[in-house]
């Protein structure tokens, strides 16, 4: 197997196995593949990270708030360091109904993630889909900065 044809192999292998290590809840196991200098940016809901344990937390607070979601990678396209992953995201909400009652509403948005890898560590992920179809705005909100007028 030539060197790009392993490079292309490896990388789409990473970034499935972080896809798995979130599935299962293994946060620590899927922040250690990304390299000490990385960024991560979620255009969805206009969140960027650069330190693995801020990024952590964002794993975290996502499986606190949408414990049912679930990311289901649809088409790997693999081109050397870079990975393309076409994914459908599936999550339960409940939100607020009318007289103070509440309801749980399906959701179920279309996005893509690029992702740039070397030596086997993940250097640039980015997230694109549609924010608001999302409704992951406690999740945006949760890492706000607040700033006092």
């Amino acid at each position: 197997m030539s060197q790009v044809a392993s490079q292309v192999a490896t990388s789409e292998a990473l970034i499935l196995e972080v896809l798995t290590h979130l599935r299962s809840g293994q946060i620590g196991e899927a922040t250690a593949r990304f390299a000490e200098e990385f960024r991560f940016t979620d255009h969805g809901i206009a969140l960027e990270f650069k330190d693995k344990a801020r990024l952590a937390e964002f794993f975290h607070k996502t499986r606190e708030l949408y414990p049912d979601s679930l990311l289901l990678a649809d088409r790997v396209f693999p081109s050397g360091d870079h990975v393309i992953v076409k994914w459908t995201y599936r999550a339960t909400i409940t939100e607020p109904f009318f007289c103070g009652l509440s309801r749980k509403t399906p959701v179920s948005v279309e996005g893509v993630s690029i992702v740039r890898t070397r030596e086997g560590e993940i250097t640039d992920w980015t997230d694109y889909y549609d924010g608001l179809t999302s409704r992951r705005t406690a999740l945006a909100a949760h890492f706000q900065e607040w700033v006092e007028l």
